[in-house]
């Protein structure tokens, strides 16, 4: 094999260029003929010193030669490329009638050889999913090229599989995954700066791709939005966010208020489906973007015309009397957390059972209404043993901190440099109370004087007799005739939303956020919302079928199903190059199964060269 260089000339403005291409000299009846094995195109830039070698190097992948010299990594790379090009150009698929007629072969066991192992599994699932989703004829009607769409679905299916940045999803298509394969596409010519603008497409179209997600997934699964519900998280950037205005400083869910952050918020429906997204600055208001985010969430187009509003479901973060208001006056029910500590039970409620243990029938729950007529609302006033245990052990821990401090602040009053006077005692004890401020309430502190100086002698304290008043919480609802199980079935849905976040950010890789200007850090953010739609759809199919894996655990299940290379020299010196998927598994064969999908992935190949 050689490299050659053909000059043409341009129709239309007269302009010569050159294309390259790689031929090989085969004889025939009429003698040797010279034949174009690959078309390497006008843009091939390789020195032409290193032609030789390349065509060499090329020759000896195709017909499993073995080279005594190393070829040099970079020459080696490009001719992998190509020969793969090269083997896939002649190769015929089998199809299952053509499986079923034997196809012998006489073969040199010894130089079997695997290769170009490439994982296969989770990406068949996610890109089958995506499908299903419609997701990528979505972005066939948005006017997107297919190298654009390529590149779309190798980050969505990147973040759901190796969650990273966009250089670590671009050394994971082109080295390690499938995923190619299985759209028809090479991904070894897609650069890494087309990565990050698949980020902008997505962006630019986040409204018609959301609208369409929700109506495809409406209708797959029949959902019904009657309750929705609504809450915000945020995420930490590393390093200083200086060119991106929506990053700011506030309080981190993840205890990162050091890092500027962004805000995320999220409608889902009660399947766990998101309905709308949008981000916020990092430390914005969470009341305050409650209209922005809800208005106008109907099942009829034309709002003003529909009678059919969802139930919203809200923290009490959001939860103000003003949100309250306004949702009152738009005619939605709602179930929100009582912002007000309501932590006792008034004795006209009738409690009853909502929550019971399966296998004990110990209540766990138990829940009673009162009307309230400042507000015209019903208060369910609930009270959780489990609640209850979590609070008791955090007070019963502050209690010992306190009541060791306070023993170490009456021990000091002996010590030779010990705080003794007693003003400096009284703002020593004061603090204190501050920093337990939980508990500290339920203590009288009593500093003794010394009558002849004007040291503390002495510090006692005694628990006071309080009310026991943990494990419970006061739920708003405005619901006609509500039932006390179904409202509280309602709030606890709330999980849902808490569980969204922590898929996205444990096992989506939302967190932490390296972009640093605004609409690579949106694209990022939406991204993982894109994937995370996908992981519902998989996760809600798997559980009808009554299977209940974490993504985690279901991408980890499916790993090691891989496409492979089989090299063989057959005894006349060809070599045949055998392209098929590994053997399913019958762990992976429940999970294909439930999603209905087929067990064999791709094409099976064969080139004899």
């Amino acid at each position: 094999m050689f490299i050659r260089a053909v000059e043409h000339k341009n129709k239309k403005n007269r302009k010569s260029y050159r294309t390259y291409k790689l031929v090989d000299s085969v004889r025939t009846e009429r003698g040797p003929r010279q034949t174009t094995v690959l078309n390497l195109g006008s843009d091939f830039d390789l020195p032409k010193e290193d032609w030789k070698e390349l065509a060499n190097c090329i020759e000896e992948i195709v017909t499993d030669q073995q080279n005594i010299f190393e070829r040099p990594p970079k020459i080696r790379k490009i001719a992998d490329r190509y020969a793969r090009r090269i083997i896939q150009k002649q190769s015929t698929v089998i199809t299952f009638e053509k499986k079923r007629s034997p196809d012998y072969a006489t073969v040199d066991l010894n130089s079997l050889n695997n290769e170009k192992q490439r994982t296969a599994g989770a990406e068949h699932v996610a890109y089958e999913t995506l499908k299903l989703l419609q997701l990528d004829t979505k972005l066939v009607d948005l006017g997107l090229k297919l190298s654009d769409r390529a590149a779309i679905i190798g980050v969505i299916c990147g973040r759901m599989i190796v969650p990273g940045s966009e250089r670590s999803t671009h050394y994971w298509l082109q080295n390690i995954s499938a995923l190619g394969e299985l759209i028809g596409f090479d991904f070894s010519m897609v650069t890494l700066d087309r990565l990050y603008k698949a980020a902008d497409h997505l962006l630019k179209h986040k409204e018609e791709i959301e609208s369409h997600l929700r109506k495809v997934e409406t209708d797959i699964f029949d959902l019904e939005e009657k309750i929705i519900l609504y809450d915000l998280t945020n995420t930490f950037f590393e390093g200083t966010g200086k060119y991106n205005p929506k990053a700011k400083y506030g309080r981190s869910k993840e205890k990162r208020s050091d890092c500027p952050l962004v805000t995320l918020g999220l409608v889902l429906d009660m399947q766990g489906f998101p309905k709308r997204s949008r981000i916020f600055d990092g430390n914005v208001s969470e009341p305050s973007t409650l209209e922005t985010m809800i208005n106008g969430l109907s099942d009829k187009e034309n709002f003003q015309q529909s009678m059919f509003k969802p139930t919203v479901v809200m923290d009490a973060g959001i939860a103000t009397d003003e949100n309250v208001q306004w949702l009152k006056k738009h005619h939605y029910l709602y179930v929100v957390v009582s912002r007000k500590k309501k932590t006792q039970i008034p004795d006209s409620v009738k409690m009853v059972p909502v929550k019971q243990d399966e296998k004990t029938k110990a209540v766990l729950v138990k829940a009673g209404f009162a009307y309230n007529p400042e507000t015209d609302e019903m208060e369910l006033y609930c009270h959780s043993v489990d609640k209850e245990k979590k609070e008791e052990s955090i007070k019963s821990k502050f209690q010992q901190r306190l009541e060791a401090e306070l023993l170490k602040a009456d021990n000091a009053l002996n010590l030779k440099y010990g705080t003794k006077r007693y003003d400096k005692v009284i703002e020593k004890i004061g603090r204190l109370k501050e920093k337990f401020k939980r508990v500290s309430h339920l203590y009288t502190i009593t500093i003794h004087k010394d009558a002849n100086s004007k040291n503390a002698s002495r510090i006692t304290w005694t628990q006071k007799k309080a009310q026991k008043s943990t494990g419970v919480y006061c739920l708003r609802t405005y619901q006609q005739n509500p039932d006390e199980k179904e409202v509280w079935n309602i709030y606890t849905m709330l999980t849902d939303i808490e569980d969204a976040f922590r898929c996205m950010k444990s096992e989506l890789g939302l967190r932490p956020n390296y972009h640093q200007i605004e609409r690579r850090c949106d694209g990022h953010i939406f991204i993982t919302l894109l994937a995370y739609h996908i992981m519902q759809t998989i996760r809600t199919k798997l559980r009808d079928k009554g299977i209940r894996f974490s993504w985690e655990t279901i991408r980890t299940r499916l790993s090691s199903h891989m496409r492979v290379s089989t090299v063989l020299k057959r005894e006349d010196g060809r070599a045949i190059h055998i392209r098929k998927s590994s053997r399913v598994e019958p762990q992976q064969k429940e999970i294909y199964a439930a999603l209905d999908l087929p067990q064999t992935i791709g094409k099976t190949q064969k080139a004899i060269i």
